[in-house]
């Protein structure tokens, strides 16, 4: 049984299902999502990865890989989940403008660490989110209008293979793993540190400013207005925002990359809108992006359905924000565009939608999970064709599969090297690549 011989296996951490804190640590960030496992381990260093590859392949286990869990699943049954909270290295190269980052390692160090350099990473809007988990899965990043996905930053990997031997992984040593590990998922081998490419950030300006739900139409006017012409070098979301026993909300967030004179001029349309109810804009350094929209750092209860929109006509902007949206707190309208709708180096399409949408609800009960997947299904159902199918690969939720992301010639593609590389399926991802093109086929 596994009980006897995974704590011998490794010298790092390891948890079973009759340990005290056994439930803990095998939840994923997402305390929605319910995920079991026959064990969580956590390996001390490369070495230690590489004895319980050997050990999981030897033994018939699968290992799940969830730095934090951000996007879990809850596909790990029977698995066991791996913790790479040890790989906390993070080493900044100003010269080569290149950050050699752990797999345990969230984007709110990376963009700390490159702060002094005046440099920064592709990151999203969510300061403790693995930059690993990330990238594998592509990376919509603040400054993707501008610099692209973020897998694409990619210079190298540094793996541990279903065989269980570590391996540097480059466009050079081993181009198709590469192209497959650069947004098509963590199926293909574990990834125990990656290098990027920073890009210089010498000046930031942004942040948000809220509104009450009065001024929606005024301030979608404005915003409409200016996305239309924005430099690659701005992104700004536009936020609906209910939570329960208060008024409702309109908001804006941006980020600039950019000098603050020059953001200040282009979100200057939003200073004739009244009633302000908070207004938090200015020049802001490479490690408080985080602020710019104040997610949740800590693991809660929470239920997002992302769909991609070809459009955003009177019908969708109704839909979106005058519509009913009870139970769901919040709406996010993500604008996308520039770098990120050409085709990049790796396995992650490009995003040629306009717009990305964001439907968030709470689910700390099975019936509030209902009712909030059941108001998501109804708005997304009223905006008809303007929802083009797609999502980006760290986007997927319950009931996506890979096809959502990929054409078949990708993930068929992809399919093919999982097959090749993990013949006996010994890495189970959260949305398997392999299953999916079968599916296709």
């Amino acid at each position: 049984m596994i009980e006897d011989t995974v704590r011998t296996a490794i010298e790092g951490r390891v948890w079973l299902p009759h340990d005290d804190d056994f439930d803990r640590v095998r939840q994923p960030w997402n305390l929605t999502v319910e995920q079991s496992a026959a064990a969580v381990a956590e390996p001390a260093d490369v070495d230690d990865m590489v004895a319980l590859v050997r050990y999981a392949r030897k033994e018939g286990i699968a290992l799940a890989l969830q730095p934090n869990g951000h996007g879990a699943s809850g596909n790990t049954d029977h698995a066991i989940v791996v913790r790479t909270n040890r790989f906390d290295e993070v080493t900044i190269d100003p010269t080569r403008r290149v950050a050699r980052i752990g797999a345990g390692v969230a984007w709110g160090r990376v963009l700390a660490a490159a702060e002094p350099h005046g440099l920064i990473g592709l990151a999203g809007s969510s300061p403790v989110v693995s930059v690993v988990g990330y990238i594998l899965g592509g990376g919509m990043s603040w400054f993707g209008r501008a610099h692209g996905i973020a897998a694409n930053s990619v210079r190298a990997f540094e793996v541990v293979d279903a065989f269980g031997d570590p391996a540097r992984v480059s466009a050079d040593s081993d181009p198709d793993l590469f192209w497959a590990l650069r947004g098509g998922g963590g199926d293909f081998a574990i990834v125990t540190a990656a290098e990027l490419e920073l890009f210089p950030a010498p000046n930031l300006y942004g942040g948000h400013v809220m509104w009450d739900a009065s001024r929606t139409r005024e301030v979608l006017a404005v915003y409409l207005d200016l996305v239309a012409q924005a430099p690659a070098e701005l992104t700004v979301f536009l936020n609906r925002l209910q939570f329960s026993g208060g008024p409702g909300l309109v908001a804006i967030a941006a980020a600039y990359l950019g000098d603050a004179a020059e953001g200040r001029e282009l979100l200057r349309g939003f200073d004739a809108i009244p009633g302000a109810v908070n207004d938090s804009r200015g020049s802001f350094a490479a490690s408080q992006l985080g602020a710019v929209t104040s997610e949740p750092t800590d693991p809660g209860y929470g239920m997002m359905r992302s769909e991609l929109l070809t459009d955003l006509d009177e019908h969708a902007q109704q839909v979106l924000f005058a519509g009913p949206i009870d139970p769901l707190f919040g709406i996010q309208l993500r604008q996308l565009g520039g770098a990120l709708a050409e085709p990049g180096t790796g396995a992650h399409p490009a995003v040629t939608e306009p717009y990305a949408v964001y439907l968030q609800g709470l689910g700390p009960t099975a019936e509030a999970q209902q009712q909030v997947r059941e108001t998501q299904r109804r708005v997304i159902s009223d905006l008809g064709h303007r929802v083009s199918g797609r999502k980006p690969f760290t986007s997927l939720g319950a009931g996506d599969t890979p096809a959502a992301t990929f054409e078949a010639g990708t993930l068929d593609r992809l399919g093919t090297i999982k097959r090749q590389r993990d013949p006996h399926n010994v890495f189970r991802s959260n949305f398997p690549v392999a299953q999916a093109a079968l599916r296709a086929i």
